[in-house]
């Protein structure tokens, strides 16, 4: 509700009475943070809402990017170089391709003097979504940059999209149906190697103790069998099914990162709201000197007990979610070991010996 004025304000109104300011010094930059001036400004709400709006979005991506780059530790860490090859290069440039170049355009446009433009700054969301609408062409109210080289640019990504999700969908099951397929070859072929040599055995005691193992190993063949059982329909499916939901989930995940503005836009209002209508306007009233003290601690009871305890109470839990849902599903997996309490009476019973 009370703006952190560090380095003073470069906005100056032209008199008490009026809504209109100007810039001090149109050359200086504030060094950090928002300028003070903005603060009860006829433009407030516009100015912070897309700020916040935008900040939210370049934290959730660089979140999400985050995310899938753990997803790579994992694939070296448990040497699996097709979740590498398959799911971890082509889910990053399907993500820095579109979001990642959203967050670009977002830095671009921030960093561009519109007063000295011919054209007015671009809706972002409009450009993105014309991205795909009008791939071959950039209208004038979609230009962030020379509109030729953006034009070659967004082509680019689009292409590199595009052929992502096929990248991510087809190979990796088919990869594995091929080494299965190689594996029981290999199996067989030294099964049928072992068989040959048994036959050609003059030797009654070697070979009868050479019959004796091979029984024992044949017991053992519809274990393994049984462990390396692939089902390609399976795996295809289970292939579709993540691959949609994380094209899918990009879109989603990113808008869910807006919660953030809203969380922050709720409470200046909120803030707002407690310091003018409750202590500046209790102070402004004269009961007997008694508004001051009375108003501040309504004022102090309501900024703890909401600002302070449910707000970030509130604000913690909307964290977890983004961390739980947005962040996690890039690369947890959550199939582990099942966890398994201590217990004596489990141990007595002998149920331990029987879960390893």
């Amino acid at each position: 509700s009370v703006p952190i004025d560090w380095w003073g304000t470069n906005w100056k109104y032209e008199n008490d009475t009026s809504e209109n300011a100007y810039q001090i010094d149109p050359d200086w930059v504030y060094p950090f943070a928002v300028d003070p001036g903005w603060k009860g400004a006829k433009n407030e709400l516009d100015f912070y809402n897309s700020l916040k709006m935008k900040l939210s979005v370049i934290f959730g991506v660089s979140q999400m990017v985050l995310g899938i780059v753990l997803s790579a530790f994992n694939a070296v860490h448990f040497n699996k170089p097709y979740n590498l090859y398959f799911e971890f290069l082509p889910q990053l440039t399907f993500m820095l391709s579109l979001f990642g170049y959203m967050c670009v355009l977002i830095v671009i446009k921030w960093l561009t003097d519109w007063s000295s433009s011919s054209h007015t700054p671009p809706y972002l969301l409009t450009t993105m979504i014309d991205i795909f609408l009008s791939p071959t062409s950039v209208s004038e109210d979609d230009r962030v940059y020379d509109a030729t080289l953006q034009n070659l640019i967004q082509l680019g990504l689009i292409a590199i999209a595009f052929i992502s999700v096929p990248m991510m969908l087809f190979p990796k099951p088919y990869l594995l149906k091929r080494d299965h397929l190689q594996s029981t070859a290999a199996h067989n072929s030294s099964h049928s190697r072992s068989h040959h040599n048994d036959e050609h055995d003059h030797d009654h005691d070697h070979q009868h103790e050479e019959h004796e193992r091979q029984s024992l190993i044949s017991q053992d063949v519809p274990q393994h069998s049984e462990e390396e059982e692939f089902d390609f329909g399976e795996v295809m499916v289970h292939q579709i099914i993540h691959t949609i939901e994380f094209v899918l989930g990009c879109i989603s995940n990113t808008a869910s990162y807006l919660r953030l503005w809203a969380l922050s836009l709720a409470h200046a209002q909120l803030s707002t709201v407690f310091w003018e209508m409750v202590l500046v306007l209790g102070v402004q009233q004269d009961m007997f000197g008694l508004g001051a003290f009375v108003c501040f601690a309504i004022w102090a009871t309501l900024t703890i007990c909401v600002l302070m305890i449910m707000e970030s109470l509130s604000a913690f839990l909307h964290a977890l979610r983004l961390h739980w849902v947005e962040f996690m599903n890039k690369f947890y997996g959550g199939d582990g070991k099942l966890f398994i309490p201590f217990s004596y009476k489990r141990i007595l019973a002998g149920q331990d010996e029987e879960l390893q």
